[in-house]
């Protein structure tokens, strides 16, 4: 069992690395199970921040060790991006939870939105006519 027991257990892992420059980022470790867990204890004891989405995981894993991020995978290593630039070393999960806090305000906004389109809408009140003024 890992020492990191307030970490997800990995089901599966990439590393990523970016030189900068006009390359895009290249697999540098990928793995399942215990190799994963590994990945990630390794990166949390070198101060490297976890991004947790195992559908991306999925995709990145099946590219080879070396491989570049393909340009289908832009956005989404963009996002990780995102959260490395919110990354706060001090406080490791205060990304998250923004992220976590972020989703259930939308999904709030959302249900609220939903409710207001369901709910009859009150009939508007008659105007008063206005009186007719003699010509």
């Amino acid at each position: 069992m890992s020492r990191y027991s307030n970490m997800p257990p990995a089901g599966r892992a990439v590393a990523l690395r970016y030189d900068g420059g006009s390359s895009a980022p290249i697999v540098v470790a990928s793995g399942m199970g215990y190799l994963a867990e590994k990945i990630v204890e390794v990166a949390a004891d070198n101060g490297v921040p976890v991004y947790e989405d195992n559908s991306l995981a999925t995709m990145l894993s099946q590219l080879q060790l070396g491989e570049q991020i393909p340009d289908s995978l832009y956005q989404a290593i963009v996002q990780i991006y995102v959260y490395f630039l919110n990354f706060d070393p001090n406080d490791p999960d205060k990304a998250r939870r923004e992220r976590e806090e972020a989703k259930a305000a939308l999904e709030a906004a959302q249900a609220e939105a939903e409710a207001e389109a369901a709910a009859p809408e009150a009939a508007p009140e008659p105007a008063a006519a206005a009186p007719k003024i003699p010509q």
